[in-house]
C-alpha cells in the first residue's frame, strides 16, 4: 500500500471500551473526487481532520456537479449524531485524520450535550467542545506516527469521558438489550424491564442516546437487514429474521434509509467489497466512487 494512501485501524484504550469502538485513521490520496455513502448506524462518529475540507449533502445530491448546492456542509472535522437516513460525503481525492466510532451514550459521557441536538445533524465538534477539539487536532496533525497519534488520543478521549457526566445505568441496560436484539425488543417491554415509563423511557433516550427508542429500533433493524443481504440471505427470510412486516416493508425501509432498492445496495457491495467500512460486521461506509 502506499504510504500516501493508507488506513490504521485500532481498539481504543481498554477504559474507553466499549463505549468507544474504533479509531480509524486514514490518508487518502486518490487523485480524484471520492465519493461515499454514510449509512444510518448505531453509533455516532467523530471525524478530527488534518487537512482538506469533507463535503456532506443528502442521498440524490449531485455533490460533484455542485458542492456548493442543495443544503450541503462542508466540515474538516465533523461530529455526527444518530440518523435515520443515509448522507452522501464528498472530498477532493486528499484527504488525512482519524475517524472515532463510538456509542451514542459514550458520546454523551466525551460531550456532555443532551444527544438530541446531534440527531440526524452534523457538526463542528468544535461547537460543542469549544477549542479543545481545534488544540487536539492540531496536536495530532504534528505527530509523525499513527501509534504516537492514538496514544495521545487516547488521552484526550480519557479526559474528557472521566470528567463528562455518567450514562444512566438503566439506559446503558435498555441500549443492550436494544441492540441485543438487533432492534426487536418491544418498546413496552423495556420499559418494563426498566421499571420507567414509555415517556420516560423516551425522555432519556433522546437526552443520552438521541433518537427516541422506536427510532433506534428502526435503525438497529435496518442494520441486521444488511448483515444479512451482504451474507446473501434470501429477502423474503431477511424480512422475517429483521422484524419487518414482509418483504415489500423491507424494500420500502432499505429505499427510504440509503436512495437504493436491496439488490442495488448488494450490487455496490459486491463491486468493491474493499471499499467499504465495517464495525461489528455493520457496513457503516460504502465507497461509491473511489
Amino acid at each position: 500500500m502506499s504510504p500516501r494512501h493508507e488506513v490504521v485501524q485500532v481498539p481504543p484504550h481498554p477504559r474507553l471500551r466499549p463505549g468507544v469502538q474504533i479509531y480509524r485513521g486514514f490518508r487518502i490520496h486518490a487523485g480524484h473526487p471520492r465519493e461515499r455513502l454514510e449509512l444510518p448506524v448505531g453509533f455516532v462518529t467523530l471525524l478530527l481532520g488534518f487537512d482538506q475540507r469533507i463535503t456532506i449533502g443528502s442521498v440524490g445530491t449531485d455533490l460533484a456537479a455542485d458542492p456548493v448546492g442543495a443544503g450541503s456542509q462542508t466540515f474538516t472535522s465533523l461530529l455526527a449524531g444518530m440518523r435515520t437516513s443515509s448522507v452522501i460525503g464528498v472530498h477532493s481525492g486528499s484527504v488525512h485524520g482519524i475517524e472515532v466510532v463510538m456509542r451514542p451514550w459514550a458520546a454523551y459521557a466525551m460531550f456532555g450535550v443532551p444527544m438530541h441536538e446531534l440527531t440526524e445533524s452534523l457538526v463542528d465538534p468544535s461547537d460543542v467542545a469549544g477549542g479543545a477539539v481545534r488544540r487536539l487536532v492540531d496536536r495530532l496533525a504534528e505527530i509523525p506516527d499513527w501509534p504516537t497519534r492514538f496514544t495521545e488520543l487516547d488521552r484526550s478521549l480519557l479526559h474528557r469521558v472521566e470528567n463528562g457526566p455518567t450514562p444512566a445505568p438503566r439506559v446503558l441496560r435498555a441500549w443492550d438489550l436494544l441492540v441485543g436484539s438487533a432492534g426487536a425488543t418491544p418498546i413496552s417491554g423495556l420499559s418494563r424491564e426498566l421499571g420507567w415509563s414509555e415517556r420516560q423511557l423516551e425522555r432519556m433516550f433522546r437526552e443520552q442516546l438521541g433518537l427516541a427508542p422506536k427510532a433506534a429500533a428502526r435503525v438497529l433493524r435496518l442494520q441486521h437487514a444488511l448483515r444479512l443481504l451482504v451474507a446473501d440471505r434470501p429477502l423474503a427470510e431477511i424480512a422475517s429474521r429483521a422484524g419487518f412486516y414482509d418483504q415489500s416493508h423491507l424494500n420500502r425501509e432499505i429505499r427510504a434509509a440509503t436512495g437504493m432498492t436491496p439488490g442495488a445496495f448488494l450490487n455496490r457491495i459486491r463491486q468493491a467489497p474493499t471499499a467499504t467500512a465495517r464495525v461489528d460486521g455493520t457496513v457503516t461506509t460504502l465507497v461509491l466512487q473511489a
